[in-house]
């Protein structure tokens, strides 16, 4: 019994297609992974110098929160078609997971 395997051939212009698209996400996440560095960079920069701890602590907050987001759209792949509902989950997650942390924080502080 063998196994019937359909061989199909690509268009010069589907190759072409598929190697502008992988250089594209490529470069996307290169940009991207050096971004992440940069940011990791200012945040030992800020740590470093010497600021004070109400100014450093919120900076590298912020910056985490920006890389989470970045890590999860880029690196996670949900910029990509498909992933709507993977997507909608997440970013609902997070989203609960902020509330839940803001709530906690003002029962603290308030």
């Amino acid at each position: 019994m063998a196994h019937d395997i359909e061989i199909v051939e690509k268009t010069p212009a589907e190759y072409d297609y598929k190697k502008r698209r992988s250089d594209r996400l490529m470069r996307s996440q290169l940009m991207m992974f050096a971004l992440m560095i940069f940011m990791t960079l200012i945040s030992f920069a800020a740590v470093q110098a010497g600021f004070s701890a109400y100014f450093v602590v919120p900076v590298v907050l912020l910056l985490a929160a920006v890389q989470v987001g970045l890590q999860l759209y880029y690196f996670m792949h949900m910029s990509e078609k498909g992933h709507g509902l993977v997507a909608f989950f997440m970013y609902g997650g997070v989203l609960v997971a902020f509330l839940t942390v803001l709530t906690f924080v003002t029962i603290i502080w308030w």
